[in-house]
Parts: C-alpha cells; sequence; structure tokens
C-alpha cells in the first residue's frame, strides 16, 4: 500500500475513536430524534438531567 493511504486510514481511525463521549446540548441534540439518540447515550441519571437542563437554557 501507499504511504498517503496509510496515513489517511490512520487519521480517519482517530478520528473516529475521537467522536465517542456525551453528546453536548445544541440544537440538534435538544429538539425531536436528535434529543432520543442523545438521551441514550447518558448511563448517569445526574448526567442527563444536566443535559437537560443545559437544553432548557438554551431554549430560553
Amino acid at each position: 500500500m501507499n504511504f498517503k493511504y496509510i496515513v489517511c486510514i490512520l487519521g480517519l481511525s482517530a478520528m473516529l475513536i475521537g467522536c465517542g463521549g456525551v453528546p453536548e446540548a445544541s440544537s440538534v441534540n435538544c429538539a425531536g430524534r436528535g434529543l432520543e439518540i442523545a438521551l441514550q447515550e447518558f448511563d448517569n441519571e445526574a448526567d442527563r438531567q444536566a443535559f437537560l437542563d443545559a437544553c432548557e437554557e438554551r431554549r430560553q
């Protein structure tokens, strides 16, 4: 394989690994289907409530 392809694959892999974690309160994540998906990512009820509170603050 060409060296450029190896570097590209490693870069894309690093980006995908970094995509995990808790979602941010944004206009997409605080409405409709985005909210449903975002709430499924939380394991801790306190974190889930903090996310919902942040969504409420964005709406005001």
